[in-house]
């Protein structure tokens, strides 16, 4: 049975790139906030100062599996980038949604008691 290497000796040194350069778009498409960060070159403490919380906070929130949206925008934001939610299906080209979790403006405090009529 032959190695990956010696599998990758044998393929054109054009096709080789094509490989590489394809495995490095694969491999940017998957992170974790983490490495993102980390591929920004931003460290734990900056990340912190810029979102306003903790270095300690900023380590809890890389490890964590399931964010508000708002969080990871915020995140994302602070990394200097904006966060695009992409929904994607089998039948169909993906769509980009809008309006999730954006940052809402209100002039006025909505007064919640009397929004929806009591029955």
């Amino acid at each position: 049975m032959k190695t990956l290497e010696q599998k990758m000796e044998a393929v054109s040194a054009a096709r080789r790139k094509r490989i590489e350069r394809r495995a490095a778009t694969l491999i940017a498409e998957e992170m974790t906030l983490q490495r993102l960060r980390r591929a920004r070159n931003l460290t734990q403490v900056r990340m912190a100062k810029t979102l306003g919380i903790t270095q300690d906070g900023v380590s809890r929130l890389e490890q964590r599996t399931d964010l508000l949206l708002s969080t990871l925008r915020k995140t994302i934001k602070a990394m200097g980038g904006n966060l695009s939610l992409i929904a994607e299906f089998p039948d169909r080209p993906p769509v980009v949604l809008s309006g999730i979790a954006e940052v809402e403006t209100r002039s006025a405090p909505v007064n919640r008691k009397h929004s929806h009529p009591r029955i």
